[in-house]
């Protein structure tokens, strides 16, 4: 079990990492409005944003108890 101390350090990450999710989703609908967007760059803030969900998957799982079925 964590301490409530590791559980509020999780939530500030998890916190953190979904603003920046949000910043890069605004970033990447910004980027595409323009017809002659730069492709290349899009897919690096794509799979930048991927790489903070599953951060953020993860250290929601941290935070769910665990559920007996």
């Amino acid at each position: 079990m964590l301490s409530k101390e590791a559980i509020r350090a999780l939530k500030r990450k998890l916190a953190d990492l979904k603003s920046q999710h949000r910043e890069l989703d605004d970033a990447i609908t910004q980027m595409t409005v323009d017809v002659a967007y730069d492709q290349v760059e899009v897919q690096r803030l794509k799979k930048r944003k991927l790489k903070l969900k599953d951060q953020i998957t993860q250290i929601e799982s941290k935070l769910l108890p665990d559920i007996i079925a």
